[in-house]
């Protein structure tokens, strides 16, 4: 999606630090007759292993490492240069990101890629655009991190593929209600928002139930939820009322009144939803044994004998290795070829076919209609339906 050829090679050498980087070829971009080829990649990944969203940093972490591992064929290397990787802690903190990454490309770092928190993805995309370096955001779904420079790229899905999955459990949302309920936080607000984007751009009316984060009693807002009559109810929260709430939720039969649907979370989440747990439609991103494919395979056998499991955002790594290594496959240490390498690059990963959008870098995959079921070791997910990636695409950010 590059307007102008002007980004060379010797400013590539700045690049920096989040993502996971490949080695160059020998007989494509960047490298020479003397042997400069042999020199390591230098790759910066930066993402949260403390702080609140330490969990998903770590989920990432260990897709990356089983990625590379498939992607290298248990190298490490890429036409036998080595991926020299640097781990940091961005400890949910945009501040201490951008410091990190700074200090990673003022070393020679080549590729940064990383991130669980979308503040800080949106900070690191402006550190990649102002250094002409390449930046493979990971987990975090802000909707303008897509599109937002040329040199900014995501392994992971976006929040308008979380949302317009929502909108699949009703078919086409031309004409119908979707009432959004959700904390009355950013978090919530940055909810309705996207319904209101993303279904009401659809042709659905969109209303918001909000309700204080200290509220404790939920009776009167289902209420709210059964008057209004709606086609469809999403619902976006978090934190320790998360029990109450869906138990009101379920006593007051507001599951009777409409779809109810949320996102289906990581491992952690998934005995959070008590006495309602059978009765939520979950929009899904990944969870373990979702997609059904030979590479999810060969991911969890990885996972598993690192002592991990599949998760939430273990794809988001996983990809950002194939990306990486592709990257430095075709582009050597040219970042502008490197960008070349990704830009419409269409690849089998864990959830099958993904595409890498040639004019926004927006990355086209499928989603998951998904359900819980109580089994002998409690709630476990279980798929209903796949969606097609094509369904869920966001439109081209311009």
């Amino acid at each position: 999606m590059r307007v102008t050829p002007k980004y060379l090679a010797p400013a590539l050498v700045a690049a920096a630090a989040i993502t996971l980087s490949g080695c160059a070829p020998t007989t494509s971009g960047g490298g020479d007759a003397d042997g400069a080829d042999a020199a390591p990649v230098a790759i910066g990944m930066i993402t949260s292993q403390t702080g609140p969203l330490a969990a998903y940093g770590e989920a990432y972490t260990a897709g990356f490492e089983a990625g590379l591992d498939y992607a290298t064929e248990g190298t490490g290397e890429v036409d036998g240069r080595e991926l020299e990787i640097t781990w940091e802690d961005d400890q949910g903190n945009p501040d201490t990101a951008v410091a990190k990454a700074k200090d990673l490309i003022g070393q020679g770092t080549q590729v940064l890629a990383g991130t669980v928190v979308s503040g800080i993805a949106t900070s690191l995309a402006e550190q990649a655009e102002q250094n002409e370096i390449l930046y493979i955001s990971g987990p975090a779904a802000a909707d303008a991190i897509t599109g937002v420079n040329d040199y900014t790229f995501r392994s992971g899905r976006q929040t308008y593929q979380d949302v317009a999955t929502a909108g699949t459990f009703i078919g086409d949302p031309d004409g119908k209600k979707v009432v959004v309920f959700a904390q009355d936080t950013a978090f919530g607000q940055g909810n309705l928002a996207g319904v209101e984007a993303v279904l009401g751009g659809q042709g659905a009316e969109v209303q918001g139930v909000l309700v204080a984060e200290d509220a404790t009693e939920f009776t009167p807002f289902a209420q709210q939820l059964i008057d209004a009559q709606p086609d469809l109810i999403f619902v976006a929260w978090a934190g320790a009322s998360s029990g109450a709430m869906w138990t009101a939720l379920q006593q007051q039969g507001v599951f009777d009144a409409a779809p109810v649907v949320t996102g289906l979370g990581d491992v952690a989440t998934y005995q959070a939803y008590g006495e309602a747990s059978a009765d939520i439609s979950f929009l899904n991103h990944y969870f373990g044994g979702a997609a059904g494919t030979e590479i999810e395979d060969e991911m969890i056998t990885r996972l598993e004998e690192a002592g991990a499991v599949p998760d939430l955002f273990s794809v988001d790594g996983f990809v950002a290795a194939q990306m990486i290594v592709q990257a430095v496959r075709e582009g050597g240490d040219d970042v502008d070829a490197m960008i070349d390498a990704l830009e419409g690059w269409t690849f089998e990963s864990v959830k099958g076919e993904v595409t890498v959008r040639e004019e926004d870098h927006a990355l086209i995959q499928p989603m998951y209609q998904v359900k819980l079921v109580e089994g002998a070791d409690g709630w476990a997910p279980e798929l209903i339906e796949t969606v097609d990636a094509e369904t869920v695409a966001p439109p081209v950010a311009g």
